[in-house]
């Protein structure tokens, strides 16, 4: 398994956000919309992909929220590649170009029908906030935050 740096214009990155859509059509049901209007690609500039081989297996990017917090955004792992810790590694690659990038705090948001997202996030060392912006009185939402690094 390789990972890559990339941006929103990887085809790769592209195929797995639509697979990624879909499954949250799924789980977010008639909130799917609402969700869907905040997950746009173009001001997400910075990607880290997971290959196996020449396959992509794997996604998550992050984009700036605030002058010292990146957000989180497109978490996800292929089905096939679930349970082996990609998504781990994808996320350590996001928190480590957050740092580099300045950045000391990682934000992010899931729902209560991805208890998987919850755990994944917990066991990286996230922790439960009020949710923020557009997910302010969100049932549905939960977000989330980790300190990646020092002002």
């Amino acid at each position: 398994m390789k990972l890559i740096r990339t941006d929103n214009s990887s085809e790769d990155f592209r195929a797995l956000v639509k697979a990624l859509d879909a499954h949250l059509a799924v789980t977010d049901e008639d909130e799917h919309d609402f969700y869907h209007q905040y997950n746009g690609l173009d001001a997400i500039k910075h990607v880290v992909m997971a290959y196996e081989g020449d396959s992509p297996i794997a996604c998550g990017a992050i984009k700036a929220y605030d002058d010292s917090t990146m957000e989180v955004k497109r978490m996800f792992t292929a089905e096939a590649a679930r349970g082996q810790g990609i998504a781990v590694k994808v996320l350590d690659e996001l928190e480590a170009w957050s740092r580099e990038l300045g950045y000391t705090r990682c934000l992010l948001e899931t729902g209560k029908r991805q208890p998987y997202a919850i755990r994944l996030y917990e066991k990286c060392g996230y922790q439960v906030v009020p949710n923020y912006g557009q997910y302010a009185g969100m049932d549905n939402s939960v977000c989330m935050e980790k300190t990646v690094g020092q002002a």
